[in-house]
């Protein structure tokens, strides 16, 4: 059965577009340019995570952020501050996030179009908030939403806070990403129903597990299986 006369709202990176696969791509680079006499490539990635968990607390989320992650963790691994040089590889490294490049998910902008239609549709993201403005308006689908909000976190306030700014009701409200931490648990603990989909590349520090039997969670595949339930 579609549904109809939903609120839908949707996370932006990794569920409108590709987002942390471009991380991954650079840290890929990182651990092959960054040779270490002891270390290997998994030992190095483990505390370049420590280093970012550490740094998403004090300082937020986007490129920025994730160069001064790459720049500690060289300085961690050599003892030393880095150099003027290896600071100008490092951003070669990441010009592909520094620019702002955005890889559309397949079937997204066609969904969004034809999901318009017949329901309300708003947009949360979280991260650095002129970075977050130039991808949406890179991404040319801020036409679709009646609101989008950028938030520092996504947390059960936050969603508690568009219902009360929208009058949402809770039952007939959807939250549709692909992180278990900052769009499916915070969402249902609102009251919110949510459809998570899966995406293989979502950061580590997105992940958590998510109640198998929650009837709530409509769990699909790919962005267009939408259209079959909405």
């Amino acid at each position: 059965m579609r549904l109809t006369g939903q609120v839908l709202i949707f996370d932006a990176d990794d569920t409108l577009w590709e987002n942390n696969v471009l991380f991954e791509r650079v840290i890929d680079d990182f651990l092959g340019w960054l040779a270490h006499p002891t270390l290997d490539r998994a030992e190095i990635r483990a505390i370049l995570d420590d280093i970012e968990a550490a740094n998403a607390v004090a300082h937020g989320y986007g490129s920025k952020v994730f160069l001064r992650s790459l720049g500690e963790c060289l300085e961690r691994l050599h003892r030393r501050p880095a150099t003027a040089e290896e600071r100008r590889r490092i951003e070669e490294l990441a010009v592909a996030l520094v620019e702002h490049r955005v890889e559309l998910i397949p079937g997204v902008s066609e969904t969004l179009a034809a999901l318009g239609d017949r329901h309300d549709l708003l947009l949360l993201t979280k991260g650095d908030l002129e970075e977050q403005r130039r991808k949406l308006e890179v991404s040319a689908l801020a036409h679709h939403f009646r609101e989008v909000h950028i938030v520092a976190e996504k947390d059960v306030e936050v969603y508690r806070g568009l219902v009360r700014r929208y009058d949402l009701t809770p039952a007939t409200t959807w939250m549709i990403g692909n992180s278990p931490k900052s769009d499916i648990l915070p969402a249902r603990q609102a009251g919110m129903n949510a459809v998570f989909i899966p995406n293989d590349n979502t950061w580590v520090l997105e992940r958590a597990d998510l109640t198998p039997d929650d009837d709530r969670v409509l769990r699909l595949r790919r962005f267009p299986e939408l259209l079959d339930h909405f």
